[in-house]
């Protein structure tokens, strides 16, 4: 009987390892956790995630599309869908990354009102946010919290005295005043990357950067490469009414971070809080993942192009525009 059970059936090893093929075969996203004996498991494999949300002629979401309606196709080449889902409620994790160099001190009420309105109005009970405010150095005013009030006394304290709050990402000697792109990435690779679900950053900034260590590419391929979608809301503090070059580089920088990561930019000069907020927390809350194994998987650091094609007539959609394979 011992010899029928290691010759006739699976050893418990080899029901192990079938468990994780099956599981890889699904398509599971690069970084996804499962959990064994409450320890984190990280699975690398050759699989691409593309988060999107999809809109009609009217601009209405369309929260109904199936595997059926959409094709996915790389640099040209149609790739067969592995993985499909519908997120419909669920809880999002957060990173609100809010920019307080010289640059914006015209706007610090307004970021604290627009901050109240996000965090009483439209931050949900099982949503998480962490709350980041940067010059020239990034600081982790909160780590991840589901309350809104504690996030906002944080934000007051941060406007107070902003060096008392720990450094996100290593301490760096920044001579000039904004470190935009940094605080894009260190949010990205310290606090979003480690998280699942359905993850964004919320980024108040009028796009100027003066001190990174890392550029806007660098930035931007961080956030393709862990899916995070980047919402750019923009300040941006005109000269006698004008717009100066800088102002006009800034714009182009937060419609790129937006574009190029599947979010949205807004000017927070024309748009109410109460409304865009309530657009970005819809957009989030409806929304849809799809992954694929590339039919191409050398990884060759070249820029893959992806274009998700809705079959139904008049629906539009958006997502990142590709990613690097590294």
């Amino acid at each position: 009987m011992r010899r029928e059970s290691q010759m006739g059936l699976p050893s418990r090893a080899c029901l192990l390892m079938a468990v994780g093929l099956g599981i890889l075969t699904r398509g599971v996203a690069p970084g996804a956790t499962f959990s064994r004996s409450q320890e984190p498991i990280r699975v690398k494999v050759n699989f691409v995630n593309v988060a999107f949300v999809a809109r009609d002629a009217r601009g209405a979401l369309v929260d109904n599309l199936t595997e059926d309606d959409v094709d996915v196709v790389e640099d040209a080449i149609p790739q067969k869908i592995a993985f499909f889902s519908r997120s419909a409620d669920v809880p999002l994790t957060l990173g609100v990354v809010v920019d307080a160099s010289g640059s914006q001190d015209h706007f610090s009420k307004q970021h604290k009102q627009d901050l109240e309105v996000f965090f009483k109005d439209v931050l949900g009970p099982k949503d998480r946010v962490f709350l980041v405010g940067f010059g020239n150095h990034i600081r982790l005013v909160s780590d991840f919290s589901q309350s809104g009030g504690d996030l906002l006394e944080q934000w007051k304290q941060y406007q107070k005295s902003t060096g008392k709050f720990p450094d996100l990402g290593p301490r760096e000697n920044r001579d000039l005043g904004t470190a935009f792109y940094d605080a894009i990435f260190y949010s990205v690779t310290e606090k979003l990357a480690r998280e699942n679900g359905r993850r964004a950053i919320l980024l108040f900034s009028d796009g100027e950067d003066n001190s990174s260590s890392h550029d806007m590419m660098t930035a931007i391929e961080t956030a393709q490469r862990e899916n995070v979608v980047v919402y750019a809301i923009r300040y941006t503090d005109k000269e006698h009414g004008k717009l100066t070059a800088r102002n006009k580089y800034g714009i182009s920088v937060m419609e790129r971070v937006a574009r190029e990561t599947g979010g949205a930019h807004i000017d927070a000069e024309t748009t109410d809080a109460h409304v865009y907020f309530r657009q970005i927390a819809e957009e989030l809350r409806t929304s849809y993942e799809l992954g694929y194994y590339p039919t191409d998987p050398l990884k060759d650091d070249s820029f893959r192009k992806i274009v998700i094609k809705p079959k139904r007539e008049g629906v539009k959609v958006r997502a990142k525009t590709g990613y690097f394979s590294r």
